[in-house]
């Protein structure tokens, strides 16, 4: 189902508070001349420095900038903070989080190193209280053993035996990597897919989540693929559990690192349910939403995809946003969607350009980097752009920030500047 965009907001957006005080006085001051304002305001910036520091940019060599559209590599190195963002330890369940509370004396008291070699292996599908350290524990001719007991449950028209065989694959699978490469090439991939549109929800999410586990592993991202599991895990993703929607989009973004898969994970239907994410209550089906959309945009139909499906608007509502992580990572997404027409014309239809000023003025380091290379996307080829971004007071901030911020912040910063001060003959009067 596709996310129902709102309409298009006005530049003036009053349910706003951060942040608008320092660009309400400009914007009036700016509505009123019609020109950059000349005249001092009780700011910490005043605009004769802002005017001086204007004039210093432009008088210097503008032709030898680069365009926007050929900062990707500047940007991809930026929006690093995706490699480590979804921040999921490979397993949520509530079951694990139990476990990792478990004192660890207390388990070595029931379970000696002997014992757990006995718990593993036949018989043990129906034991309850088995935790992930005997699996951990045990040494791998024993664990060979319990993955063909489990490739054979997984099998069986039981669905006990099923749920219960899967959430035993999946906590073999949770942290050791030769356990994951030990799975991968014993056949459980193949048996684990069909069980993704299971009927029962623990036994989906079971399945769900140990492919996320096994797809940690870089030799089985390829094997998952090739089992046909890209279709069943968007199908989980549309109508799973909670935990089963988390897991599946990161399943997904793990298969999305193999660029040949993007194309794929797209055109099965994955952008719609992963924007319906966005709009949740969960910061965490958030964040794991925009990751996997952020791996997903490497591939420009799925740009177009991201858009059409109304990624945007809760985009930009999440750039307003402090705490939780959320800002930093939709001004990424952003970016990337700015690079496409459809996506720049969305960006501001939705009121992204003030969204994004918010940020330069009192946002993190990082934020404010993010805000002026999204703003860079936005205004660097568009006179009308530029405009509404004068018009939003965003002047002042971006001056800041060419004198205090980091190095790319700086830089971005002065770039920009240069494109709001030069003639404006200079690009075109339509923004591509």
């Amino acid at each position: 189902m596709a996310y129902s965009s709102s309409p298009a907001r006005s530049t003036v957006k009053v349910q706003r508070t951060l942040g608008r005080s320092m660009r309400t006085v400009r914007s009036k001051i700016f509505s009123q001349t019609g020109a950059l304002p000349e005249q001092n305001l009780s700011e910490t910036l005043t605009d004769s420095v802002i005017d001086f520091r204007l004039i210093e940019l432009a008088a210097g060599d503008g032709g030898s900038q680069k365009s926007p559209s050929l900062e990707v590599t500047e940007f991809l190195e930026l929006s690093q903070t995706f490699s480590d963002f979804s921040a999921y330890s490979s397993d949520i369940s509530g079951e694990l989080e139990r476990l990792a509370k478990l004192p660890e004396s207390d388990h070595w008291s029931r379970h000696g190193g002997s014992d757990i070699d006995c718990e593993v292996g036949s018989g043990f599908l129906h034991r309850e209280n088995l935790t992930s350290e005997i699996f951990e524990s045990g040494c791998l001719e024993n664990i060979h053993h319990t993955v063909q007991i489990c490739v054979k449950g997984l099998q069986s028209p039981s669905v006990t035996d099923q749920r219960l065989t899967t959430a035993k694959l999946r906590l073999l699978a949770k942290n050791r990597p030769e356990n994951r490469e030990l799975i991968g090439s014993s056949g459980a991939i193949p048996a684990l897919v069909p069980l993704l549109r299971s009927v029962d929800p623990s036994t989906q999410e079971n399945a769900v989540t140990a492919l996320l586990n096994l797809s940690l592993d870089e030799r089985n991202k390829k094997l998952i693929a090739d089992a046909g599991a890209i279709k069943p895990l968007v199908y989980a993703l549309k109508i799973g559990t909670a935990a089963s929607k988390q897991n599946a989009a990161c399943a997904l973004m793990n298969l999305s690192l193999i660029e040949e898969n993007r194309l794929s994970i797209g055109a099965c239907g994955a952008v719609p349910p992963l924007v319906a994410m966005l709009m949740g209550e969960s910061n965490r089906g958030k964040k794991d939403a925009m990751a996997t959309l952020y791996k997903l945009c490497g591939a420009r139909q799925n740009k177009e995809r991201a858009v059409m499906a109304g990624a945007v608007a809760p985009l930009v509502e999440m750039v307003g946003e402090r705490g939780g992580g959320l800002s930093e990572k939709a001004m990424v997404v952003l970016s990337s969607l700015a690079t496409i027409p459809a996506g720049r014309e969305a960006v501001v239809a939705e009121g992204g350009i003030p969204a994004l000023v918010e940020p330069i003025e009192d946002g993190s380091a990082k934020g404010k980097e993010f805000a002026v290379s999204t703003l860079l996307q936005l205004c660097g080829d568009c006179v009308t752009n530029r405009g509404l971004l004068i018009r939003e007071g965003g002047i002042p901030p971006l001056v800041a920030l060419s004198q205090s911020g980091t190095a790319r912040a700086k830089h971005k910063a002065e770039t920009l500047l240069k494109y709001l001060r030069e003639n404006r003959q200079v690009a075109s009067p339509s923004c591509p």
